[in-house]
């Protein structure tokens, strides 16, 4: 696979047949409707009109870990910190692949991140670090207003091949 940018080469591509699209909407779907009918605002400085583009994105880049691992995802609604987006791990999806990941100040320092790039139905799973492994003085930082927080470069991420 070839990388993106200064992005690591052995990203794993994992595109959503339409039917595991259509699962994964209808999660980000009823996540997004939860959040309106129960007037939570948006977390993390995030602009509110992006909520409905990030809470179906977030659902597809869960649904393609567990498509790449062959393991189940419950696609779980309203579970927020009592439960993880994939067992054992929380996974970022950004839209560009020259994005970092995330990892916040309120995120479990004992958790697996796991960053995915892309858009539906095409998604890339470019490696995974542990939270307290993300917590390096030099990648805090603050973009577009938003609170602080760990950009993880994705040259820094494990490999899925280096094993969780």
């Amino acid at each position: 696979m070839g990388s993106v940018g200064r992005r690591r080469v052995d990203a794993l591509k994992i595109t959503l047949t339409p039917f595991e699209l259509d699962m994964a909407c209808n999660v980000g779907l009823r996540r997004h409707l939860s959040a309106i009918t129960a007037n939570r605002k948006p977390q993390h400085g995030i602009d509110p009109d992006d909520c409905w583009r990030a809470h179906i994105e977030g659902a597809c880049g869960e649904l393609a870990v567990a498509k790449f691992l062959n393991r189940y995802w419950d696609g779980s609604v309203d579970t927020f910190r009592r439960q993880a987006d994939f067992p054992g791990a929380e996974i970022r999806t950004r839209s560009k692949h020259t994005y970092d990941l995330i990892v916040r100040e309120d995120d479990d320092p004992n958790k697996t991140f796991v960053l995915v790039t892309g858009v539906a139905p095409n998604y890339w799973i470019r490696g995974w670090i542990r939270g307290h492994d993300a917590r390096r003085d030099e990648w805090r930082q603050t973009y577009g207003g938003r609170p602080e927080a760990w950009f993880v470069p994705a040259k820094f991420l494990k490999s899925f091949k280096e094993g969780a």
